[in-house]
């Protein structure tokens, strides 16, 4: 069912993108699946990992990003099971540098020295506000345009008014701009520059590779896209004859989890609440 009056393959492009952003963005989501970025690991060395999260805490988790189809369940036998990634994980990876870029450049500088991982949770924060992805898309591709014609667009079978709560907190957030009650909205520099984030976290929902978002029709350049292929959620399965081998240096980024976790001290914290941005 369309979400927008944009065409459908705009209107199904913000549904996906808008889906994997809620997969990925609650609390210590990105966290499970950093600690996950090595060989599969046993229940009880995940929960080593995240030590942080209390008793009863970390099954729901893993059972939710199972369920999403990002992290792989297999039962070695009735007592010996492990957690790793899916390949849709794994190419979930690439995008979280491209954020922390991001929010380096755009996002408040704080008093002390942050890890990556909360200049991670802090940008997802922002982009899984209500209607925001749609609000970005609209003004991308738009340019400038009136509270009234972007409700038309964004939230068609609800009363345009209430368009503006979302659209003055992404200004609060300071991903969009206008010049006053009454004048036209559009994209700040920090808004437009998420450009390759969310061009290339399209690309990933809908099952392609991530250099097709510099041929995104809004946030790349428009050229001829390739099928999505559906991403198949994970569910638990027999263990192989043998454990998989660990993935070659080659075939993982450069960078490695602990690296998102540098200048971290003690309990890691949450990420911004929902009243206000890091700005």
């Amino acid at each position: 069912m369309a979400i927008t009056a944009l065409p459908p393959d705009a209107d199904a492009d913000i549904a996906r993108v808008t889906e994997a952003l809620a997969m990925i963005t609650p609390r210590w989501n990105v966290r499970i699946l950093l600690a996950l970025s090595g060989p599969p690991l046993r229940y009880s060395e995940l929960a080593a990992k995240v030590s942080w999260l209390q008793s009863g805490q970390l099954h729901p988790k893993l059972k939710a990003l199972c369920d999403a189809g990002l992290v792989e369940r297999i039962e070695h036998t009735a007592r010996h099971v492990t957690y790793g990634h899916t390949e849709r994980a794994t190419a979930l990876l690439p995008i979280l540098p491209m954020i922390v870029t991001w929010a380096e450049d755009h996002l408040e500088k704080a008093d002390r020295p942050l890890p990556a991982i909360e200049q991670i949770e802090d940008s997802l924060t922002l982009l899984t506000r209500r209607h925001a992805a749609a609000i970005l898309w609209v003004l991308k591709s738009r340019k400038e345009v009136s509270g009234r014609v972007l409700a038309r667009i964004v939230m068609p079978s609800s009363d345009w008014t209430n368009i503006y709560p979302p659209l003055r907190q992404l200004v609060a957030d300071g991903l969009a701009d206008t010049e006053g009650n009454g004048q036209p909205y559009r994209l700040s520099a920090a808004g437009d520059a998420l450009g390759p984030v969310l061009g290339t976290l399209s690309a990933w929902s809908a099952g392609q590779p991530l250099d097709q978002a510099a041929r995104h029709p809004v946030w790349g350049q428009p050229q001829a896209k390739s099928a999505p292929r559906p991403w198949i959620s994970s569910q638990s399965r027999p263990a192989p004859a043998a454990l998989p081998p660990a993935r070659a240096v080659g075939s993982s980024p450069a960078w490695h989890h602990r690296d998102l976790f540098s200048h971290a001290a003690g309990r890691p914290t949450a990420a911004i609440p929902a009243g206000g941005p890091r700005r």
